[in-house]
């Protein structure tokens, strides 16, 4: 989860992430894990700035040969 996705205002003043969107994110993440678990797997689930995540993650993991990314579609205004 990226802070920046979720403090600030976007537009008008409004909220970027209000409660509602918020805990449906959070649901959705732990139903997630909870299927992959079933599953035999995991979900890594981290705070913070991505850049920096993804950087301490493949210093932890050590041997990693891809990363593979999604960007946020962005509205033009």
């Amino acid at each position: 989860f990226d802070p920046r996705h979720y403090l600030g205002t976007h537009c008008y003043g409004f909220p970027r992430t209000g409660p509602h969107r918020l805990r449906f994110l959070l649901e959705s993440v732990k139903d997630l894990r909870e299927t992959l678990k079933k599953k035999g797997s995991n979900l890594v689930v981290r705070k913070g700035k991505p850049e920096d995540v993804v950087r301490d993650l493949i210093t932890q993991l050590g041997s990693v040969s891809a990363v593979a990314f999604h960007e946020e579609v962005r509205e033009l205004l």
